[in-house]
């Protein structure tokens, strides 16, 4: 493979939080290179590392040492500024407790973000529709977060993450708040979306997700090993 075939390329990260006695090492030297459309779950008990190692891979974060390179580009060093650009263009967040705005419907939801990147206000609601359709949430447009269960809620935060076409989506414990049957239905959405060519990434403490990934990245105090499932 040449650098073309990497969507993200990581070469000795290391994240130190404090110092002296209160030093914590949550990364160390971690090498790792992620191909474009592949689907990897990260494990690893509580405390390990794998919500840190997320956040630099998501541009949340930055290392404390170490380079990563997204798309060829060396984001380590760069300025929130461009940070939240990277962010913006590259990259889908879904996260546990969805984070969706209490005050909006769905499909306000799913439009915000791409106002954010001055989409213009028609093509974001019928864009914002579309996707809440492929999610199955087509009857759902105009309920409000409270109106919603946990699994449509994380439908809606899915439709929301992919809506700026993102290359690379960041899942964090996806499933973490939901019952089993929403779990399946958000791992067969997050399945099809990497079958559309989208490099995916689950960070989750179940077995049962992170079986469905291709690789699996595996943590333990700070140190990744990386194997096919």
């Amino acid at each position: 493979m040449n650098k073309d075939d990497f969507v993200i390329i990581g070469k000795g990260l290391t994240k130190v939080y404090g110092s002296g006695e209160t030093k914590v090492i949550a990364l160390k030297e971690v090498n790792i290179n992620i191909v474009r459309g592949d689907y990897i779950a990260i494990i690893g008990p509580s405390g390990s590392g794998k919500s840190t190692f997320m956040n630099i891979l998501g541009c949340l974060d930055k290392p404390s040492s170490g380079h990563l390179y997204i798309d060829k580009l060396d984001v380590s060093k760069l300025k929130e500024n461009d940070l939240a650009l990277i962010r913006r263009k590259k990259i889908g967040f879904i996260f546990q407790k969805y984070n969706l705005l209490p005050t909006l419907n769905a499909m306000e939801n799913v439009a915000l973000s791409m106002s954010f990147a001055n989409v213009d206000y028609n093509t974001r609601i019928k864009k914002a529709e579309k996707l809440l359709e492929m999610v199955g949430l087509s009857h759902r447009i105009t309920h409000k977060p409270s109106e919603m269960s946990g699994g449509e809620q994380q439908r809606v935060a899915i439709a929301r993450a992919i809506s700026n076409d993102p290359s690379i989506i960041l899942a964090d414990e996806p499933t973490g708040n939901v019952d089993s049957k929403s779990g399946f239905k958000i791992m067969d959405i997050l399945e099809d979306i990497n079958k559309q060519g989208n490099t995916v990434i689950v960070v989750t403490h179940d077995q049962s997700v992170a079986k469905r990934a291709k690789w699996i990245i595996r943590i333990h105090d700070g140190v990744v090993s990386a194997y096919a499932n």
